[in-house]
């Protein structure tokens, strides 16, 4: 399992994190209101935004990126990978997020 992050306006966060899960990439992704201070093209930018926390099994990673490059707004979106450790997770929760992203539908 992987927890994916990006960050999007906040009238997007929703359409996003449906269509994400929809498309059976993410398990779960979280909507956490948050205001980044950022600099881009030389200018100091202040702004809204939405911080989805994406669960998704590792095999998976490749798909999510494509599906949410393709789905961003951004010209540059963020998108940071991190590991989860399932020795410390809780591992049916783990197993779910495999099951729920793996693209297959059950009883398939």
């Amino acid at each position: 399992m992987k927890l994916a992050m990006t960050n999007v306006p906040p009238k997007e966060g929703a359409r996003l994190a449906r269509a994400l899960v929809e498309e059976r990439l993410a398990a779960c992704v979280s909507r956490l209101p948050v205001q980044s201070v950022y600099r881009w093209r030389g200018e100091l930018c202040e702004d809204d935004e939405h911080t989805l926390l994406i669960k998704v099994a590792a095999e998976r990673v490749d798909a999510l990126r494509a599906r949410l490059v393709a789905l961003h707004p951004y010209e540059l979106p963020e998108f940071v990978v991190l590991d989860v450790d399932r020795a410390g997770s809780l591992a049916a929760y783990v197993d779910w997020v495999r099951a729920e992203s793996s693209g297959e539908v059950a009883g398939e």
